[in-house]
């Protein structure tokens, strides 16, 4: 790897959170009608939605991409005698991440929300939280005692429960758009994290 692209390793998560926060907030902006507050983000790189490919493409694929990054480096520098849960957890976040490409690959159907492309976008989702939450977990129970990954053990824990209440419990209580991006951010603030600590 270039000296460059390493020195761009730490900063990965930020730049992930960046893109994904500026393209939800300028391709929203775009869509007349759209809400940040009762909308999913997938409404964003629906089919058939005015400029779904370069949402699909920045939002979903290219966040995911780097948050893959992300997660490589990670299980690359664990330590050579971290314990199998870490080392499946970094697995796990690497299969969370290309959960997230998938999103933008498998467009959601505006129009049919029980067709097979829908499906498959539902698919995508579940993939992505369902990975994430046991890999976090499993990667703050392997490296919990190991002092300087202190900061991305506390993220892993708190972002694991922060994307399960978020999938599970909090669109019962609040507006979806919501809901859903509070499951997001906490995924992204994990990222920022992840890439700077343990280094």
């Amino acid at each position: 790897m270039s000296p460059f692209l390493s020195r761009l390793l730490p900063w990965n998560g930020a730049i992930a959170a960046c893109v994904f926060t500026f393209a939800v907030l300028g391709f929203g902006l775009a869509l007349s009608g759209y809400s940040q507050v009762w909308h999913p983000v997938a409404v964003l790189g629906a089919k058939g939605v005015p400029h779904a490919p370069g949402f699909n493409l920045l939002g979903f694929v290219l966040t995911g991409v780097l948050a893959a990054i992300v997660a490589l480096d990670l299980r690359h520098r664990l330590p050579a005698d971290a314990g199998w849960p870490a080392r499946v957890g970094a697995q796990f976040l690497l299969l969370s991440a290309l959960g997230f490409i998938s999103l933008g690959v498998l467009p959601l159907d505006p129009d049919d929300l029980h067709n097979n492309a829908s499906s498959l976008h539902a698919t995508a989702w579940l993939l992505w939280w369902v990975a994430f939450v046991p890999g976090a977990m499993l990667f703050a129970f392997g490296m919990r005692r190991r002092g300087g990954w202190r900061p991305t053990v506390t993220a892993s824990a708190v972002a694991a429960m922060v994307v399960l209440f978020s999938a599970l419990i909090a669109v019962a209580l609040m507006p979806a758009g919501i809901a859903q991006r509070l499951g997001y951010a906490a995924w992204l603030g994990w990222l920022c994290v992840a890439s700077r600590f343990g280094r």
